[in-house]
């Protein structure tokens, strides 16, 4: 499959939506429950962050900032949006913040292009830039294309729907080829943040308090216990979040799961970022949802990640 697809322009997203943290102790409330710091975010920078369990598996993701003094907008999965609500309002107990749902408010688009294209100029990786008709973030490139998110003031996105030029399924193939994880309802409690490379795009800061999992994510990182990583691959059909993964060398348990996956925008089938054990990457073939299944092809992600050297591609 060809992996320089030219996708260039805008699309709302309506499988994320938006929560609202307000309060003098917003900051200080993120700080305890998520991997990334926030109580120092400065106005002009957006990170991803997750909310883990105790014992260090995901709830969900974000990618969040600052908006004004005192609040903070977190982006999610639509479909964990009140689960995540609910999980993360237990913990607020007597802390001066509060948490809202704030997508009737706050619409998502997704843009991709170049340098030169309207919101992208200027902005390096995880930069933001807040105007008068809304707040664009930069995120990872997906080869050589440079993607963001655009969030903006309910008037102005009314005024957008005439400009939209992608497709959702052709931003979400993006997404997917950025090597950037979302946590959706069905991957929900299914992996320790490395496992999807969190760490490798700034998702977890090691030098912070403690959050939920902390030690678990901790002794992942510094004890060498890793075993499990995700990769990007290409496949002739369509898979789908949760979608379990097996080897042909050893097909009785699964291999790894999808954690995102979206259509080709040019070719049958789709592209997946895929959870996988280390000890399966050069044993056999791998296959979609059985050992008889559809033959998974891997991609080199644009970021490195650290193998032994009879795992590298």
């Amino acid at each position: 499959m060809n992996t320089e697809v030219a996708l260039k322009g805008l699309v709302k997203i309506g499988y994320l939506a938006c929560i609202r943290v307000s309060g003098v102790q917003a900051g200080a409330f993120l700080q305890s429950q998520l991997t990334s710091s926030f109580i120092d975010l400065s106005p002009g920078r957006a990170q991803l962050a997750g909310f883990c369990s105790a014992k260090g598996r995901l709830q969900a993701s974000f990618i969040g900032w600052k908006q004004g003094e005192a609040d903070f907008i977190l982006i999610c999965a639509a479909d964990l949006l009140a689960a995540a609500l609910k999980r993360l309002s237990m913990f607020v107990l007597r802390m001066q913040c509060r948490l809202s749902d704030a997508s009737a408010e706050l619409g998502v688009f997704g843009w991709a292009g170049t340098e030169a294209t309207p919101p992208n100029q200027g902005l390096a990786v995880w930069a933001l830039r807040e105007s008068d008709g809304g707040t664009a973030i930069r995120l990872p490139d997906a080869g050589q294309t440079r993607l963001g998110l655009w969030i903006p003031r309910f008037e102005a996105a009314v005024r957008m729907d005439g400009n939209l030029t992608l497709t959702q399924d052709e931003w979400r193939w993006l997404q997917v080829s950025s090597g950037l994880p979302i946590i959706e309802a069905k991957t929900v409690d299914m992996f320790v943040p490395q496992m999807i490379n969190f760490e490798l795009l700034g998702g977890v800061d090691f030098g912070k308090g403690c959050y939920p999992g902390q030690e678990v994510v901790a002794r992942s990182q510094y004890r060498g216990t890793l075993k499990r990583r995700m990769f990007l691959f290409d496949c002739a059909a369509q898979a789908s979040a949760g979608q379990e993964v097996f080897g042909s060398v050893d097909p009785a348990q699964p291999a790894g799961v999808v954690v995102n996956a979206a259509p080709h925008p040019q070719h049958p089938g789709s592209s997946a970022l895929i959870e996988l054990k280390l000890s399966e990457l050069q044993r056999g073939t791998l296959h979609l949802g059985d050992a008889g299944g559809p033959i998974l092809l891997r991609r080199s992600l644009p970021y490195d990640i650290a193998l032994p050297a009879s795992e590298r591609l």
